[in-house]
């Protein structure tokens, strides 16, 4: 490409991501730059057009939009529990906002903004913040609001959960809607438009007593907006859907009924989405059969329940519920592929040569009859045994896992090995034992035929599109990290005692030599966490530049139709590409796909949060029964206001603040993660062991306090976690 044709790229690309940032070795990947010279002249046409003022450059984003003067700018403002404000703009990039300039601004809404001049005297540097403050709310991202009701002399006011929303909203008498003080209520706002004065609100709806866990919980589901029902017309469409197949359909596809096809799941599962099975070639190759539910069967494009499933964008797995897709009918019978009764799939057969390489592929609709329903453990143990059901398919279909394991490892893959907790509740449906998951031998066998599955699907589409056929794709995508989030890596696992190499692109086999370097450490749970959090995020996407994390040139998701809609969006497009898809669809999804991505991407994120937060409540409401005992830790961050605590093998994470630590003044030094007592020099260091008492709960904030035991020297883990008693 000459020099013309390189800015000509980047305008349109710019054009198309106006809102991101990105540095130049990520445009040379996204633009497949292969030559040095070509780099160089890259790299010579940004600089230029920073000089230009085109672009702008900053340490932390990178290249991305320039930045206008003037006032009126609007954008979407990201409020931080510290009430610090990113405004998102299309034309000035991203906006600092102080906490004093926020106005009435509330987190995710529309807002007008002015910029703050820069000093006539010099001009703004490259790697300047651009700051401004809101002179206006063009549209409120949310008007409800979740919080406990108090009340104070004669008034009542709301203390919202979310901790980005700064101000109590207060409630009149004749507004509270029934509700009483230490209810949790969900609050309807008035219009604010006075900074110097707290919101207004009336109660909408009582949700219950505040640090109730299932109230709680409720809280989180609406919070989150999480829908708790189907709408009247999907129930409508799935209830007219016949629980036969009929034999027309089955005429038509590919009949695997008489093959040995298993299921592997959790024991408590009820949606069965993929199948497996394994067949002998040769003494040199196997033939791997992935076998997807096949939802596009029954979830057609334009229907209600197509809409409604889009909306929703996945399934949310809470602690102790499940926020489906699609309506039971769908998720835990037609769809499901249980065992000894006939269902509809999507099917991908894989020659497997014992190198781990794929050789050859099929794509089928096809009609399966599981042979059996085997959960982790049933599975786990005939691998060990040696002896049981379709012993002798489960054992092929490990040996072929390990083959393609150990390839992917060689390749330069990351398996954070990040744990889970998992609960154990009583009749009354309250957690009395918080378990970690474990991993067995069972649970990386599915694991890695539905990472081939994915990554022979996405590699097929890739094929067809470099012998220069466009075709529109939903990718599975995870980008290179950011160097500057790598080095402050390096940095926190140098403070450990660990090492981790940067060069000037750190490679997933760097990430991956950490990994494995830190197993079996007190701190591999807290490492762990801290380099995902260093990653980019796994999005969805029509552009094709890889999987980072996994070292795959081409990954997408086909695995999970039931619980994930770019997977069924991912059937669709296959299914259509393999019969010929018409100009005017494939102009379709030229238009509309990344759209989709992004909406699928923005869903699976709030998923996330929602899940986590649901797993706090049930943290916090464990450990309301354990105030005053004793338990053993790591320190697993250090502030200037405390040092936070991760009980080991349980997860949940409280904090001792300095105020508690009573026996010197101790001194915050952010370059050794640690707190030093200026009199004694006594210690606290990040990934420090530490006996600590659990001294309050708070249900309502999700929070735990811990004091410190006067057990507590520094001792060395045990092998297994231990709660002192006392």
């Amino acid at each position: 490409m000459d020099r013309s044709e390189i800015r000509s790229k980047i305008l349109d690309y710019f054009n198309k991501h106006p809102h991101e940032g990105y540095k130049s070795r990520q445009l040379k990947r996204r633009f497949s730059i292969q030559e040095d010279h070509e780099f160089e002249v890259l790299r010579d046409v940004l600089h230029k057009m920073v000089d230009k003022g085109e672009l702008l450059w900053t340490k932390r984003r990178g290249y991305h939009r320039a930045a206008p003067t003037q006032r009126g700018i609007h954008g979407t403002i990201i409020i931080s529990k510290q009430g610090i404000g990113i405004v998102k703009t299309e034309t000035a990039g991203e906006i600092f906002i102080d906490k004093r300039s926020l106005g009435t601004a509330l987190n995710g809404d529309t807002v007008e903004v002015a910029l703050f001049a820069a000093s006539k005297k010099r001009k703004r540097e490259p790697d300047e913040r651009i700051e401004g403050e809101v002179v206006g709310v063009v549209k409120r991202a949310q008007t409800e609001f979740i919080g406990k009701l108090e009340r104070s002399n004669n008034f009542y006011f709301v203390l919202p959960d979310d901790a980005r929303m700064q101000r109590d909203v207060y409630v009149a008498s004749d507004a509270l809607h029934g509700a009483r003080p230490g209810d949790k209520v969900i609050v309807s706002l008035f219009e604010w438009n006075d900074p110097q004065l707290n919101p207004e609100g009336k109660i909408v709806q009582v949700l219950g007593a505040a640090g109730d866990p299932f109230v709680e919980l409720r809280s989180v589901i609406q919070a989150f907006r999480l829908p708790t029902s189907f709408p009247q017309e999907v129930e409508h469409e799935v209830s007219a859907v016949p629980d036969a197949i009929p034999q027309e359909e089955i005429r038509k596809r590919l009949d695997l009924r008489s093959m040995a096809i298993v299921t592997i799941d959790p024991h408590d599962a009820k949606d069965f989405d993929d199948a497996l099975s394994i067949q002998v070639i040769d003494d040199e190759t196997y033939k791997l059969g992935v076998h997807i539910a096949d939802v596009s069967a029954y979830v057609k494009e334009g229907t209600a329940v197509d809409a409604e499933a889009f909306e929703r964008g996945t399934s949310v797995y809470l602690a102790n519920q499940v926020v489906p897709m699609l309506p039971e009918k769908l998720s835990n019978k037609l769809c499901s592929l249980m065992p000894h009764v006939d269902r509809l799939a999507y099917t991908c057969f894989m020659t497997v040569s014992k190198k781990g390489k794929v050789t050859d592929y099929s794509f089928a609709r096809s009609v399966i009859n599981s042979k059996r329903r085997f959960t982790y453990e049933e599975v786990e143990k005939i691998l060990d045994d040696e002896k049981g059901d379709f012993e002798k398919e489960l054992s092929l279909l490990w040996s072929v896992a390990s083959i393609l394991r150990k390839k992917r490892m060689k390749n330069g893959s990351i398996d954070f090995d990040s744990p889970e907790a998992k609960f154990k509740y009583d009749e009354l449906g309250k957690p009395v034992e918080i378990m970690i998951k474990k991993r067995l031998k069972s649970h990386q066998l599915v694991e890695e035929c539905m990472l081939l599955a994915n990554q022979t699907v996405a590699a097929h589409i890739s094929s067809i599109q470099k012998k220069n056929e466009t075709l529109p794709f939903v990718y599975r995508i995870h980008d290179s990290p950011d160097p500057e989030k790598l080095r402050s890596l390096a940095q926190f696992v140098q403070k450990l005692g660990h090492k981790l190499v940067i060069h000037e692109s750190a490679t997933s086999k760097d990430l991956q030599k950490l990994l494995l370097e830190i197993q079996g450490t007190k701190e591999e749970n807290l490492i762990n966490e801290v380099a995902l959090r260093s990653m980019a995020k796994a999005v969805y996407s029509t552009e094709n530049i890889g999987h980072f994390g996994l070292g795959f040139d081409d990954y997408t998701h086909f695995t999970s139709p039931i619980r994930r809609y770019p997977d069924l969006l991912v059937h669709r497009l296959l299914d259509e590409y393999g019969k010929g898809m018409s100009d005017k669809r494939k102009q379709y999804f030229a238009k509309y796909l990344a759209e989709f991505c992004k909406h699928c991407s923005d869903r699976e994120r709030v998923a996330t949060e929602a899940e986590r937060e649901s797993v706090k409540v049930m943290q916090v409401e464990y450990m309301k029964q354990h105030v005053g005992e004793e338990f053993e830790g790591i320190i697993s961050g250090v502030m200037q206001f405390g040092i936070f605590i991760e009980i080991n093998d349980l997860l949940v994470e409280g904090l001792l603040h300095v105020r508690d630590l009573g026996d010197d003044y101790y001194s915050y030094d952010e370059r050794q993660y640690s707190l030093i007592g200026n009199r004694h020099g006594k210690t606290y260091r990040l990934g420090d062991s530490i006996i600590v008492k659990v001294a309050k709960v708070n249900p309502e904030q999700r929070k735990i306090d811990f004091v410190l035991s006067e057990n507590d020297i520094s001792i060395k883990p045990p092998k297994k976690a231990k709660r002192r008693r006392h």
